[in-house]
């Protein structure tokens, strides 16, 4: 019989000890997994949405919410800035700013963001319009792809709009309705979360004097007929017209630089927290704190997976040795047969690879439906989309160490039983 086949049914003759040593070597190797998978999509979120974007500017308060509220759309605003106090930011002509992209926030649709700005928000993430137009007027919208799925919204179909960030349709602007003229390409990104409109929009739901104390409520009452501009004066005219409006307000103003390595750009975001009644937070260093934050839980995560895979390779040290024990007169029967010492070494390193590739296969599989299964509650919450059907490259050395660790936890054993001694393990049976 080929070694190869007699190492296999050795493995699985004992099922009771093959499942222990397979799911407790599977559980470290696909907590480890799973810990890969969520942080390299985690990251990738982040990254992609950085956009290039240099500098975020709002009311004071934490920079980090500033950051995840004004890019990734998962937290609440820190306020609101007057957009007088946002008027240098928002010239065309400043030294330091290539684009300065105006956000108003405070309403949603079935949980996804009703943003207002203008159409340069587009450029940050390079969408383009699967079908349907730009908005070009008050109350029109464009919808994300996600936001088109999840809703099944079309091209000329209307909604009211919802106070806050949360799915509380009690709370609903029922005087006024928004019409989607364009649905965007899918691109990966937050946009695709995202419903945009106008500015004016924003400010012109909120004239019918609703007195919300929600938490999350960051705009104010507005009259319409104070307001004085509409929709397509902004489309056509950028941030002028909204410069023409130094007492309305808007929630934060994204911004690029000219020059990132301009010595002025390098220091504007601390003038601006000096000297201004605003906050500017930039992106580069506030996710990396939420890294750092997030890597201290996901460092004892994977230091608890490298301890259970370490006792597992124990464990299966301790059962290859057992069996060798046990299998001494046929390892000794092998011998008479004609199998050499080469060969019995080879048997129980094959057992020993065996037993941590079916654990790798094992804990791989976890790993990915753990994932998928806590995709939906991600995307519930945050309206991001994860998944455990993707195959990272860092998987494939998962596999390698799952190897080693076989073939090392089985040395001993293997070394041990081909130096089985003939004469005396058949003498004593």
């Amino acid at each position: 019989m080929r070694i190869p086949i007699l190492a296999w049914k050795n493995v699985i003759k004992n099922p009771l000890n093959l499942t222990l040593n397979v799911l407790l070597f599977g559980l470290g190797l696909g907590l480890i997994s799973f810990l890969l998978l969520f942080n390299e999509q985690l990251k990738e979120k982040f990254d992609k949405n950085l956009a290039e974007i240099d500098l975020v500017v709002g009311a004071k308060g934490s920079p980090l919410q500033l950051i995840l509220c004004g890019m990734y759309h998962i937290d609440n605003p820190t306020g609101n800035i007057t957009v007088k106090s946002a008027t240098p930011l928002l010239r065309p002509l400043h030294p330091l700013i290539k684009k300065a992209v105006p956000l108003s926030l405070g309403d949603n649709y079935k949980s996804f963001r009703i943003v207002g700005t203008n159409h340069e928000f587009l450029d940050l993430y390079e969408a383009k319009l699967q079908s349907g137009t730009l908005y070009k007027k008050d109350f029109e919208v464009i919808i994300g792809a996600a936001v088109a799925d999840e809703t099944n919204l079309k091209i000329g179909d209307t909604f009211v709009s919802s106070h806050g960030f949360g799915s509380d349709d009690d709370h609903t602007h029922d005087e006024t309705d928004f019409v989607v003229t364009g649905i965007l390409q899918g691109t990966g990104a937050v946009v695709d979360q995202l419903i945009l409109t106008n500015t004016a929009s924003i400010w012109l739901v909120h004239d019918h004097g609703h007195d919300h104390e929600e938490e999350g409520e960051v705009l104010p009452v507005i009259p319409k007929d104070t307001i004085g501009i509409t929709g397509e004066d902004i489309v056509q005219n950028s941030n002028e017209d909204l410069i023409n409006h130094p007492d309305q307000e808007i929630t934060s103003v994204l911004i690029q630089y000219k020059n990132k390595k301009n010595f002025q750009a390098l220091n504007f975001g601390r003038n601006i927290n000096e000297n201004t009644d605003m906050q500017a937070a930039s992106p580069a260093i506030e996710i990396n704190r939420l890294y750092s934050m997030v890597g201290v839980g996901t460092d004892a995560l994977r230091a608890l997976a490298i301890l259970i895979a370490f006792v597992s390779a124990i464990s299966i040290f301790i059962s290859l040795y057992k069996n060798m024990k046990e299998r001494k007169y046929e390892l000794a029967l092998m011998r008479v047969m004609g199998a050499d010492r080469w060969k019995i070494f080879n048997l129980v390193i094959l057992e020993g690879l065996f037993l941590s590739g079916i654990g790798f296969f094992v804990g791989t599989v976890l790993s990915h439906v753990s994932m998928e299964i806590l995709s939906e509650y991600l995307k519930k919450g945050y309206k991001y989309t994860f998944t455990g059907w993707t195959f990272l490259q860092y998987e494939w050395l998962l596999l390698l160490v799952s190897l080693l660790i076989g073939l090392f936890a089985a040395l001993i054993p293997a070394f041990q039983a081909s130096r089985t001694d003939i004469h005396k393990t058949l003498g004593e049976k």
